[in-house]
């Protein structure tokens, strides 16, 4: 399984505290049990526990259910609260939250407060890396352009092999994946739209 590379860092403990009393604080203010939670995530009650005390090392769709299931976007989750009407991330302090087997790292650079979630995203893919996702919520949609190598991105049954400049755009409520299937490092800019996070309708599909 794949995880989040920002708990390797050497901020990792601050990172899993921030998230966990995230998680807590966000459950509690709904009156919501550990077990209902869970029960609108699609998350364990044991990997709650793990993840408000801070001791998980929970995959980036672990991260992502909670996050839709709070109505608070993934930027909320792994970020520090800000109250300033512009939010600047200096190169470097962006999160990591996926890393791959060979290497590769996903970063959040940059998200949008609910309803209608915005989020930008630096990946790069070593050779062999592979990243598959469970379809996000109806109506999420992605635009992604290739910055160096290829990238095969698969959406359904559909493949297209993207190279550097290369752009595509399509619906992410079914499942896909980004590869690089190549023998150098990738590398692509990521742009999530997901609407109505927090409208009170239940996630139907998490996203990994």
């Amino acid at each position: 399984m794949m995880h989040y590379a920002a708990l390797m860092d050497n901020n990792a403990g601050a990172l899993a505290a921030a998230i966990g009393a995230k998680v807590r604080s966000e459950r509690q203010a709904r009156k919501w049990t550990l077990d209902q939670l869970a029960e609108h995530s699609g998350v364990s009650r044991r990997m709650l526990i793990n993840v408000e005390q801070g001791t998980a090392n929970p995959s980036v769709t672990t991260l992502l259910r909670l996050s839709d299931a709070l109505g608070i976007g993934l930027q909320a989750l792994v970020a520090v609260p800000q109250t300033k009407p512009v939010k600047v991330v200096r190169a470097g302090d962006a999160p990591a939250l996926w890393t791959g087997e060979s290497g590769g790292r996903g970063v959040l650079l940059a998200g949008t407060t609910p309803p209608d979630i915005l989020e930008l995203w630096d990946w790069t893919l070593a050779p062999g890396d592979r990243h598959d996702s469970e379809p996000h919520v109806r109506g999420t949609k992605e635009i992604l352009q290739v910055r160096e190598g290829t990238v095969t991105v698969t959406v359904g049954d559909h493949a297209e092999v993207l190279e550097i400049d290369d752009a595509i755009s399509f619906a992410s409520d079914v499942p896909h994946s980004y590869a690089n299937e190549g023998t150098e490092p990738a590398r692509f800019s990521l742009t999530v739209f997901e609407p109505g996070v927090g409208a009170g309708t239940k996630t139907e599909a998490s996203h990994d």
